[in-house]
């Protein structure tokens, strides 16, 4: 060829690559492993910018490692289940199995052409029998193991399409799908008990240091702990039963403050009470909205007063309204409050509402303002001043205040000092079609049964209707009859299926055997645990990569991972997203009509349509199909090629941050590896100059330097910037010998195979590399080319700077002062006078004091 065609080029070194088996990932306790993974994606047919710059990270790292001698497994397979594909199955018709299916087909299609390192033979989908059989065996062991409850636990209930919803299902107190107000429903759920590893998940995190702090700072505030006092009311006029009240506060410290007691809908005081019409009404008024905190949090406060009363602990004769209340969590604590409204804003929006007292137990320290529309609650390590205090009083920081107020109320016998914590029972079980089914049986006779072992995958039917709302599996005319395992007797499947993030919480361990016929083969485990490097995006700070944290325990627990293995992520980055600016015209009814990128015309007339219609152009944000600033990667592959998109996606901004995508940085980016492949077609004929080759081999050698620090600290657009110092390097040194410019050459094959491997293997061959280099080991750096030939020192006088000398690097002092006191412009700064001293800094500057 006489120009750089992608086309044809990277094609070429993919079939090679394939034919090698190169990255085939094999069992090799000879070499040091590195596992290698990117967050798995969803199979919605089409990838996008931000795949490509999630898995081209992935893979930089995977091939640098893999240079530098690892043994890497970098898989790939597909997080399937979910409601997407039954969204397709209503709207299209079809089957979701089908549907995701051919989405797989058609995303691997487009994920191939961008050349990643990936060991395709281990490559699943969570949808797989093979994949949630293994799971469902998995759920009993870990169900053997204590880890797996059945309770009832309030949820998300849309009344129309029958299911649960996830709080991100609820919007503006609506089902997403069905538009139904969502109610709050007491059901009988399957749970994970993640609640029993709290302390040993927050001690954890403590050693997760190659994690974003954000991330970790995350997940310390969803676990949640805190320590406070549990303490009983006495009740008046409460039903038999209830003559204490028990309630958990993080602020004893303001007792002295109490207003009111105040219980959730759902607590057992407020079901008892609920025979009278009111407390009914008023229960069945609170379960017409979500059960997430930020919904509570942020709805209007509403309550009821019971006519019970409560004695204060600290005095008899005070007596507390109890009140039931919206915003109160059955789940936290023990489900029952005292309301401090001076220091706690929802307690004072409440009070406002019905005229409960407000008193105020600590001020700013030495002021008088008492508390007014807005709660006064400064940080618990800030010193303030108790007004009304539980002991002593006077002036202290509120964490010291609560652990007196403890101590106190454990010497009185008022209650006790414990622990709690924010995070809850994973909920699991769904009234979802397209999940992995959960594997127990419900006997009328021996209750809930667990599947035989043998009987595993418990297999989703592939004829399900979905003209019935809510779950098709209940409306199967079949699936759900069996026999239960225990008496041979008529019984029940399971209907629920799992939240889906179970499929994810556990894929990082199957990759490690995906063929093995347990969860997990404990050898191939115990080689190949944990994941070295993690990639994905911040938005699954918390949920999916703290219950991955919860399933590598209790995969420990029930052994399918070694008894050594801890955190599944030894470390995580979490990259920015891909965005790009937003089209758009006038619309009819003046709101914006989104145009595709594709459609829009730049030139000095501005930006605007064939037809001339004016086009404002907005600020660049995520690409998203709603506002049609989406970059189609095949379209990018197609005109430029696969390495073009990949040298963009890491050279425009740090990985952490969004990078903008342009066409004028495309541009660039394929005019660059273009200019690559001309130097490498140049040199490969090109006879012997007879030109000075040190300073390219100097600027090789430092890229080889910098490139590797680089690469390590996730600085890939720095690395990127050193490519381009040695290409413009090797443009220079026209005149070198040919060999030493095809050593320079093949120095940058392989610095860039990691980020542009196509191109990397065409320059490689031409520049006479041996094999692929995709094999061949990361260059070494040679010290002694490290060290500069000379160095100029800047010469002060008095202070003054007077002159400068070139000298040897590593040039002694006495060689140093020697040279600059024979220098003219020191000769007339010194205007005959004898210097004093003469300090030297070694091949930094020189100070001549007169």
């Amino acid at each position: 060829m006489s120009r750089y065609d992608p086309r044809v080029i990277e094609q070429k070194w993919q079939l090679a690559w394939e034919d090698a088996g190169i990255f085939k990932a094999r069992h090799d306790p000879a070499r040091p492993k590195y596992y290698v993974l990117e967050m798995f994606p969803y199979p919605s047919g089409r990838i996008h910018m931000g795949h490509v710059r999630n898995y081209t990270m992935g893979d930089m790292v995977a091939r640098y490692r893999k240079a530098c001698g690892y043994n890497v497994l970098h898989p790939m397979g597909w997080d399937a289940f979910g409601l997407p594909a039954e969204n397709a199955a209503m709207e299209k018709g079809v089957q979701p199995g089908a549907w995701t299916y051919q989405n797989i087909d058609a995303m691997r299609a487009q994920m191939k052409p961008l050349g990643l390192s990936i060991d395709w033979s281990r490559e699943f989908a969570t949808c797989d029998p093979e994949y949630y059989g293994r799971q469902q065996a998995l759920f009993l062991d870990m169900l053997d193991a204590g880890l797996v409850t059945r309770k009832s636990a309030q949820v998300n209930w849309d009344p129309v399409d029958m299911t649960v919803l996830a709080n991100e299902q609820v919007v503006d107190g609506r089902g997403w799908r069905s538009g139904a107000v969502v109610e709050r429903r007491e059901l009988v759920q399957w749970f994970f008990r993640i609640t029993d590893m709290a302390d040993d998940l927050l001690a954890a995190i403590d050693g997760l240091d190659a994690w974003p702090e954000k991330v970790r700072t995350m997940q310390r505030n969803w676990i949640g702990k805190s320590r406070g006092l549990q303490f009983a009311f006495e009740t008046k006029g409460a039903p038999e039963g209830f003559e204490r009240l028990e309630v958990f506060t993080t602020r004893p410290d303001t007792l002295m403050g109490a207003s009111f007691a105040a219980i959730a809908p759902e607590h057992p005081l407020a079901k008892a009470l609920a025979s009278d019409p009111k407390v009914a009404a008023f229960i069945a008024e609170c379960r017409q909205s979500g059960t997430s905190e930020e919904e509570i949090e942020t709805a209007p406060k509403i309550g009821l007063d019971t006519g019970i009363r409560v004695t204060h602990p600290f005095d008899p004769t005070w007596e507390l309204p109890v009140w039931i209340a919206n915003f109160i969590l059955m789940d936290y604590g023990t489900g029952a409050i005292f309301g401090c409204p001076a220091h706690d804003q929802r307690d004072l929006d409440f009070a406002r509402k019905y005229g409960l007292p407000v008193e105020d137990v600590f001020t700013a320290k030495g002021s008088d303002v008492r508390v007014g529309t807005e709660a006064f609650v400064p940080p618990k390590t800030e010193p303030v001043e108790y007004v009304r205090p539980l002991g002593e009083g006077g002036v202290m920081t509120g964490e010291a205040a609560v652990e007196a107020a403890i101590d106190l109320c454990e010497a009185k016998g008022i209650g006790s000092g414990v622990v709690r914590y924010r995070l809850r029972d994973w909920g699991v079980s769904r009234q979802r079609y397209w999940g992995c089914p959960i594997p127990v049986i419900h006997c009328p006779t021996c209750g809930v049964v667990q599947e035989k072992r043998e009987n595993l995958p418990v297999r989703l039917p592939d004829d399900v209707s979905f003209e019935k709302p809510g779950n098709p599996l209940e409306h199967h005319p079949t699936w759900s009859k069996t026999t239960c395992p225990t008496c041979g007797g008529p019984a029940r499947r399971e209907t629920d299926t799992m939240d889906t993030f179970v499929d994810s919480s556990w894929y990082y361990a199957r990759f490690t055997a995906p063929h093995a016929e347990g969860p997990t083969d404990l050898a191939e485990a115990g080689y190949w645990m944990n994941v070295d490097q993690y990639i994905g995006g911040v938005e699954h700070a918390i949920l999916h990569l703290l219950y991955s944290r919860f399933f590598a325990r209790a995969m420990v627990k029930t052994g399918h991972l070694p008894a050594s293995a801890g955190e599944p992520f030894n470390a995580l980055f979490t990259q920015g997203m891909v965005t790009h600016e937003t089209y758009s015209t006038a619309g009819a009814d003046g709101r914006p009509v989104w145009r595709e990128p594709s459609e829009v015309i730049h030139d000095e007339a501005g930006a605007h349509l064939a037809d001339g219609t004016p086009v404002e152009v907005g600020p660049s944000t995520k690409m998203s199909k709603s506002k049609k600033n989406v970059v189609d990667p095949a379209d990018i592959i197609a005109h430029y090629g696969a390495d073009t998109a990949r040298w963009f996606v890491l050279s425009d901004s740090p990985p952490d941050r969004d990078v903008e995508w342009t066409a004028s940085g495309a541009e660039a980016a394929s005019k660059h590896l273009g200019r690559v492949w001309r130097l490498a077609h140049e040199a490969s004929t090109a006879a012997g100059g007879d030109g000075d080759a040190e300073p390219l081999l100097r600027a090789a050698h430092r890229a080889i330097r910098d490139v590797t620090a680089d690469i390590e600290g996730f600085a890939f657009n720095k690395a990127i910037a050193r490519i381009y110092e040695l290409t413009a390097a090797i443009s220079r040194a026209e005149s070198a010998p040919a060999e030493d410019r095809r050593f320079a050459l093949r120095t940058l094959a392989q610095l860039v195979a990691p980020m542009t491997p196509h191109l990397a293997e065409d320059v490689w061959a031409l520049v006479g590399g041996e094999g692929l280099v995709a094999a061949a080991p990361w260059p070494v750096v040679d010290p002694a080319m490290l060290a500069e030939a000379a160095v100029t020192l800047p010469v002060q006088v008095n202070g003054k700077r007077r002159a400068e000398i070139t000298v040897p690097a590593g040039s002694d002092a006495a060689t140093v002062e020697a040279l600059v006191l024979q220098d003219p412009a020191v000769q007339r700064a010194l205007d005959g006078k004898t210097p004093r001293r003469v300090i030297v800094v070694p091949d930094r500057i020189v100070n001549v004091v007169v």
